[in-house]
C-alpha cells in the first residue's frame, strides 16, 4: 500500500469513526498497519488507534499501540513525531493509573530538544502531568501543572485544550473540597464548548456536563446534578464512550444515595459490577451480582408498564414522561397512545417520543 492509498484509508477510517462505526474504523486502520510501508502513514494510523482505544476504555490496547508508535517515531528519526508518541505513552499510563510512569514520560517530552510541535503539545504534556500528580494526591504540583497548561492554552488560543484543563480543575477542586470552584471550572468548559465547539467532538460537552454533575451533587443541587449527568450519559451512550458511561453510572448512584434512594443506587452499582465481571470472565462474582440486580429490580418495582420486562436488564433505550413514569422507548412508539399508559395523564405532546 503506497502513500496516497494509505492517506485515503486513514481518512476513510476517520469518517467511519466520526459516524460512530467504531469497529469498522478499527478494521480499516488495522489493514493499513498490515499493508502500508509508509512510515508516516503508519505513525498517523497508530495515533488514531491510540485515541479510539482510549475512548473505548481499552487501555491496555491503547498502551500497546503507543509503544509501537514510539518505535515508528524512532525509525522516522523525527523529534516532533517522538514528542507526540511519548505524549501518547504518558496518556496511556495515566489511564492505567501508572502515574509515576506518566510523569516520567511527560518529563521526557519536556526534555526533548527544540521541536516544532512543542508549542502545540506542551500544554497537553502539562495537563497529563497534572492529572498524574492529582492521581498521586500531590495537589500543589498538580495545580502548578494545570496552571501551566492553561497558560499554553491562552497563549496559543487553544480553546479545546482550555476546555480539557477546566474539566481537570473541576476534579482537582472537588478533591480538595472547594465545591464552588469545582463547579466554576466545568461551567467555564461548557461555555467554551458552546462558544467555540461547533466542530468539536461531542465528548467535550459530555465531559463538561459530567464534571458539572459531580460539583452540583457535592453542593447539594441534586436536580441540576441529575440533568447534567443524564446529558453526559446520553452522549456517552451515543458515542460508545464506556469510561464515561461508567463515571456517569457512579455519579447517578451518588445522586440517588444523596437523595436517600438507596435501592436505586444499589441497582446502578450492581449493574455496573455485572458488566465489569462479565468482561473479566469472573463467573462466580457475575452470578452474585446478577442475582442481586434482580432482587433490587423486584424491590424497587422497576418494570416497563407496557411490556412487563425489567428496566435495565437489556441494553434498551428508555423514555421518562413528564409525569415521571418510565417505559421502554420502543414500547411507547408501538403503543400509539398520547397519554401515559400508567396514570393516563395527557402529558405526551405530539412528537414527544
Amino acid at each position: 500500500m503506497g502513500q496516497d492509498q494509505t492517506k485515503q484509508q486513514i481518512e476513510k477510517g476517520l469518517q467511519l469513526y466520526q459516524s460512530n462505526q467504531t469497529e469498522k474504523a478499527l478494521h480499516v486502520w488495522m489493514k493499513v498497519l498490515e499493508k502500508s510501508a509508509d512510515l508516516v502513514g503508519r505513525f498517523r494510523v497508530l495515533g488514531c488507534l491510540v485515541t479510539a482505544h482510549s475512548e473505548m476504555g481499552r487501555y491496555k490496547e491503547m498502551l500497546k499501540f503507543a509503544v509501537v508508535q514510539i518505535d515508528t517515531a524512532r525509525e522516522l528519526e523525527d523529534a516532533d513525531f517522538l514528542l507526540e508518541s511519548y505524549l501518547n505513552l504518558a496518556r496511556s499510563n495515566e489511564k492505567l493509573c501508572e502515574f509515576h510512569k506518566t510523569i516520567s514520560y511527560c518529563k521526557t517530552c519536556v526534555g526533548l530538544p527544540g521541536t516544532r510541535a512543542g508549542a502545540q503539545l506542551g500544554g497537553q504534556v502539562s495537563l497529563s502531568m497534572g492529572n498524574a500528580f492529582l492521581g498521586l494526591s500531590l495537589f500543589q504540583k498538580a495545580l502548578e501543572s494545570f496552571e501551566k497548561a492553561l497558560r499554553y492554552a491562552h497563549n496559543n488560543d487553544d480553546a479545546m485544550l482550555e476546555c480539557r484543563v477546566c474539566c481537570s480543575l473541576g476534579s482537582f477542586y472537588a478533591q480538595v473540597k472547594d465545591y464552588e470552584k469545582a463547579l466554576f471550572f466545568p461551567c467555564k468548559a461548557a461555555e467554551l464548548v458552546s462558544d467555540y465547539g461547533k466542530g468539536w467532538s461531542l465528548k467535550y460537552r459530555a465531559m463538561s456536563q459530567y464534571h458539572m454533575a459531580v460539583a452540583y451533587r457535592l453542593l447539594g443541587h441534586l436536580g441540576s446534578a441529575m440533568e447534567c449527568c443524564e446529558e453526559s450519559m446520553k452522549i456517552a451512550l451515543q458515542h460508545g464512550d464506556r469510561p464515561l458511561q461508567a463515571l456517569c453510572l457512579l455519579c447517578f448512584a451518588d445522586i440517588h444515595r444523596s437523595r436517600g434512594d438507596l435501592e436505586l443506587s444499589q441497582l446502578k452499582l450492581h449493574c455496573l459490577s455485572e458488566s465489569i465481571y462479565r468482561s473479566k470472565g469472573l463467573q462466580r462474582e457475575l452470578r452474585a451480582h446478577v442475582v442481586r440486580f434482580h432482587e433490587c429490580v423486584e424491590e424497587t418495582e422497576l418494570y416497563c408498564g407496557l411490556c412487563g420486562e425489567s428496566i435495565g436488564e437489556r441494553n434498551s433505550r428508555l423514555q421518562a414522561l413528564p409525569c415521571s413514569h418510565i417505559f421502554h422507548l420502543r414500547c411507547l412508539q408501538n403503543n400509539g397512545t398520547r397519554s401515559c399508559p400508567n396514570c393516563r395523564r395527557s402529558s405526551m405532546k405530539p412528537g414527544f417520543v
